[in-house]
């Protein structure tokens, strides 16, 4: 090829990666402005199956969005994608991403937290907890009582960490939490 025939295969290329760049803009201010339904059709169409049921409508417009630019500007890397999936598989064997188990409490019991000298106790009812004579619906808004700051109530009364602590049951017995 001579110099001015790259020139203009260049030329070429950049002129049809602008109109690219082009047509994914005017799709992506279409998106911006299209409504759940429109973004649902939208996802079928590029999917070719119904999105998930609680997807928000931020989230649809990021993944349309993504699938929009990946069928012409290339998707993942072979070697990223290899990547991806060593480190699922790697994840899967260690059982690093375990959901944690909810937290089973039967009226009556309490938690006894002692924080800066104060030793706080909650009753826990049928319908949330009640500490200092008030009701509240969660724990974490009795830690953040208790403390001023953000924590996760389960946590703040040990519920969340390694076995070894333990909370009075209603019928006087030990039970593990």
């Amino acid at each position: 090829m001579t110099g001015s025939a790259v020139t203009a295969s260049r030329r070429a290329a950049a002129a049809e990666m602008t109109k690219l760049a082009i047509d994914i803009a005017e799709e992506l201010a279409r998106l911006s402005t299209a409504t759940i339904f429109e973004l649902r059709g939208e996802w079928r169409r590029l999917h070719r199956a119904s999105p998930p049921m609680r997807l928000s409508r931020d989230h649809l417009t990021r993944a349309i969005t993504y699938k929009l630019q990946e069928r012409p500007l290339g998707g993942l890397s072979r070697s990223i994608l290899r990547k991806l999936e060593r480190l699922s598989l790697d994840s899967g064997a260690n059982g690093a991403h375990k959901p944690v188990p909810p937290i089973a409490l039967r009226a009556g019991t309490r938690l006894v937290r002692e924080w800066r000298g104060v030793t706080h106790t909650v009753l826990v009812q049928a319908q949330g907890f009640e500490w200092n004579g008030r009701h509240y619906r969660s724990l974490t808004i009795i830690a953040r009582e208790i403390t001023g700051a953000h924590w996760s109530g389960p946590r703040f009364f040990g519920l969340r960490k390694c076995a070894g602590r333990f909370v009075e049951s209603p019928e006087g017995e030990d039970a593990q939490a």
